[in-house]
């Protein structure tokens, strides 16, 4: 077993293990917060923008020389290291650690500065050459760099959730063009209602993927404003003049995009209403995905006993004992990342209320819970669209028969008929137990050869609305 190495702090020492890469702070969390199994390397996002955001202070800090270009280089470098992954298991706090992001930060900062020392030829823990709170986290605190990782790990992870909701969007408008004139029945409160296309529904669909995506990316935007160099607590004590200028320069160069100080360093530390609002957005998103899914798991059911009138791609079998039996896996997948969606919304929601004068305190629980959710509905939208959309086939013959076989088509006599006269003939047909096109035209009131200009009528939209 490797002989470990002595480290020192205020409150006293503690011998590490040899070969890790972290420090002190980081073990001591280790003991305090074994909680939820999921370390902070768990979201790659969220440790890509921590390194870049200590690289950019590392810049930073070299411009106004409060470090040297050979510091400034070694700590870029090791974030390099990191960013890649090559260090995900010395970041092993837990995500929901309890002190506030203070023991996140000395993670990173401590690995950051064990790796550079490491890379100089110094031994692990001899932070004469960089140290973790002196070099590493220079003109930063916790409490500026915590807020400002997460929104910015959010914001990249959008970037996929966006990609793949269009997707879907694109595979809905496929599908709407592929059947724009095939007729079907209508239906509200489960029940016949009126004459419509299959592509009228799948429009509706398109629609409401493509307003969440809309909505998605307005928000998205705002967690490009952060609360970097506000320090403790947003007046930026402890920073030397022109860093956070330079900071941003640099985080600006190394994102990739344009990122711009918060418009109140004091607000942007103390609340975290943006994101709560990309949450519910979220959860919008992944209920609207819900409805969509429930509604595709109604019209495939069956196919003999239920409604029929789409067929699903069969991507596994769906029963151990039932043979040939195929299940909507699909959907209802889509449905239960929904479902877990919904409940990381509370988790936000409530964290984000919790916040405590200068600082939240929660801004890790809301971290994890956000990226989660931006994990699940990427993911659910990229199964959707691939596995399901795209092979989706409409049953032209069992959605015609449903839909002349019930009283969809009496609302088009009305004006001619009156609502009670028409009435009379829907009873009719349901004590009869025969359609109701066959009873109308019994009964003189629709001839059989109206029925195509009927149908192309009610489902007009333009007549419709007329």
């Amino acid at each position: 077993m490797a002989i470990g190495r002595i480290e020192k702090d205020s409150l006293g020492s503690r011998e590490l293990p040899a070969d890790v890469l972290y420090g002190i702070n980081t073990s001591r969390a280790l003991e305090n917060f074994p909680l939820s199994g999921r370390s902070i390397a768990t979201w790659t996002d969220f440790v890509w923008a921590f390194a870049t955001i200590k690289q950019a202070a590392a810049r930073a800090n070299g411009d106004i020389g409060s470090l040297t270009a050979e510091q400034a280089d070694a700590i870029f470098e090791a974030c390099e290291e990191i960013k890649v992954g090559k260090h995900d298991v010395h970041l092993a706090v837990d995500m929901l650690e309890g002190s506030g992001g203070t023991s996140t930060n000395m993670n990173f900062n401590e690995v950051i500065a064990n790796v550079a020392t490491r890379n100089s030829g110094r031994a692990l823990s001899d932070y004469s050459f960089i140290h973790p709170n002196d070099h590493v986290n220079m003109g930063q605190s916790t409490n500026d760099v915590v807020p400002t990782a997460m929104k910015l790990a959010v914001h990249r992870a959008m970037e996929h959730t966006l990609s793949a909701l269009r997707q879907l969007a694109d595979a809905f408008a496929g599908r709407r063009e592929e059947y724009a004139t095939l007729l079907r029945l209508g239906r509200t409160c489960l029940q016949d209602a009126q004459p419509m296309t299959f592509g009228q529904a799948l429009g509706g669909y398109e629609a409401v993927v493509r307003r969440h995506t809309e909505q998605l990316g307005t928000i998205r935007d705002q967690f490009l404003a952060v609360p970097l160099g506000g320090t403790a607590i947003g007046t930026g004590f402890g920073s030397r003049p022109g860093f956070r200028t330079a900071a941003f320069r640099h985080l600006s160069s190394l994102y990739g995009a344009k990122v711009e100080p918060a418009g109140n360093a004091f607000d942007s530390m103390q609340n975290l209403d943006t994101c709560a609002r990309l949450s519910a957005e979220l959860r919008n998103t992944g209920n609207s995905l819900w409805k969509i899914a429930n509604d595709l798991i109604l019209l495939s059911s069956g196919p003999s006993g239920g409604i029929g009138e789409i067929t699903l791609p069969s991507v596994q079998a769906g029963s151990s004992i039932m043979p040939g039996k195929v299940n909507p896996v699909i959907p209802i997948a889509v449905c239960q990342t929904a479902l877990a969606i919904t409940g990381n919304d509370t988790a936000i929601a409530l964290g984000c209320q919790q916040g405590m004068l200068e600082i939240n305190h929660y801004e890790l629980l809301v971290c994890d819970r956000l990226l989660d959710s931006v994990r699940l509905l990427t993911g659910s939208t990229e199964v959707f669209s691939s596995k399901c959309v795209d092979g989706l086939v409409a049953n032209k013959e069992v959605s015609y028969q449903h839909l002349v076989a019930s009283s969809a088509l009496a609302t088009a006599l009305v004006p001619a008929l009156g609502y009670a006269q028409v009435a009379s003939i829907v009873r009719a047909a349901l004590a009869e137990q025969r359609p109701f096109l066959d009873v109308a035209v019994e009964k003189g009131f629709l001839k059989g050869d109206e029925l195509v200009s009927i149908l192309e009528k009610s489902t007009n939209k333009d007549n419709a609305l007329a």
